[in-house]
């Protein structure tokens, strides 16, 4: 017997959904005969050159097979125990990753600062920096941002501007969590490397799997003395692929004409629909600007509870009782009709 919605195209996680066709595809042509393991294979230097066309600088890059490990093993490489990490109160990092930061960095200790959807509040992080520099505190070393937000938002080129140039006054190391960082380059229309490099990041966690891949990110760093012995990491940690073709593969299929942007803009064009379709319904308030490819909503609790009775999955965040419903790159304008029309019922029955 089905579960309620069982099928469905839910909005819970991009993750979610299926491996998109440019993907998968990449995956079986790689799928033949004998190559060199541990990415000594040819598809994985191709996966590397077209991420370096996609930046447009000569970046080195490693794949790992979740955001969890890019995340932890990039900060890991930017500072010692000693050190702190700065980063947003609802940062994934903070939030989600089960300690796994302090853990492969020895016990570097996290330090939280708040600011507006999702965005860190710049002020925050130099008093941060500035307000001890004592031997008994742990010296503030790396800023932690995520694009897109964990709310859905996105940092301007102008903004990521000033954070830079922040982290090179104060002398702090810049990491980007970019799980949906392709969601924020199709957002904004700008080079990918606006949003990155040009801006003063040093190390960018690449998300793959939300944007289609079966799984797998790309550890990129912009600075390349930052990777020394990163390789080493990887292995230690246990996220050294045997078979790296398999990890590198989807990212020839995606990037090699344009797939990862077009699946990132749909997913995010999606999201507007969704986000405009929710707001006419009274009891429905959009909570942060549906900027990427999540949407953010208040509404009764009785509504949340009567939905997910109805067979539909999605998360309320952290805490705050809000409604998130991610969209990806299969998401259709079925899936969202499906789920207004829910909402319109319960808003009609109130």
């Amino acid at each position: 017997m089905n579960e309620p919605g069982a099928g469905r195209n839910q909005f819970a996680s991009d993750n979610y959904a299926a491996v998109c066709p440019e993907a998968w595809a990449a995956m079986a042509e790689v799928n033949t005969g004998y190559t060199p393991s541990y990415g000594a294979d040819p598809w994985t230097s191709r996966a590397c050159d077209l991420l370096r066309d996609f930046f447009e600088t000569d970046c080195q890059v490693f794949f790992v097979f979740n955001g969890t490990a890019a995340n932890s093993l990039a900060l890991s490489s930017l500072c010692h125990s000693y050190h702190s990490i700065i980063c947003h109160e609802l940062a994934h990092i903070e939030t989600d990753e089960c300690g796994a930061p302090e853990f492969f960095s020895n016990g570097t200790k996290i330090l939280l600062v708040p600011g507006s959807h999702g965005k860190v509040d710049l002020s925050a992080v130099e008093h941060n920096v500035k307000r001890r520099s004592d031997i008994h505190y742990p010296k503030p070393r790396v800023l932690s941002i995520s694009q897109a937000t964990e709310l859905g938002t996105v940092y301007t080129t102008e903004e990521l501007a000033a954070v830079g140039e922040m982290c090179r006054r104060l002398g702090l190391r810049l990491h980007m969590d970019g799980a949906r960082f392709a969601n924020a380059v199709a957002a904004t229309g700008a080079p990918p490397g606006e949003l990155s490099w040009r801006a003063g990041v040093d190390v960018l966690s690449f998300g793959g799997a939300k944007c289609g891949m079966a799984v797998g990110e790309a550890v990129v760093f912009f600075d390349r003395a930052l990777a020394e012995e990163f390789d080493y990491r990887c292995k230690q940690s246990g996220q050294l692929a045997a078979k790296m073709r398999f990890l590198a593969a989807p990212w020839i299929g995606l990037l090699r004409d344009g797939a990862l942007l077009r699946h990132a803009a749909h997913a995010n064009a999606c999201a507007r629909q969704l986000a405009t379709a929710l707001a006419e319904i009274p009891g429905i308030e959009v909570v942060h600007p549906c900027q990427a490819n999540a949407v953010f909503v208040s509404m009764p609790p009785r509504w949340i509870e009567l939905l997910r009775l109805g067979g539909w999955q999605f998360y309320t965040f952290i805490g705050t009782g809000q409604a998130r419903f991610m969209c990806s790159w299969s998401t259709t304008g079925a899936d969202i009709a499906a789920l207004v029309a829910e909402v319109r019922k319960l808003a009609q029955s109130s």
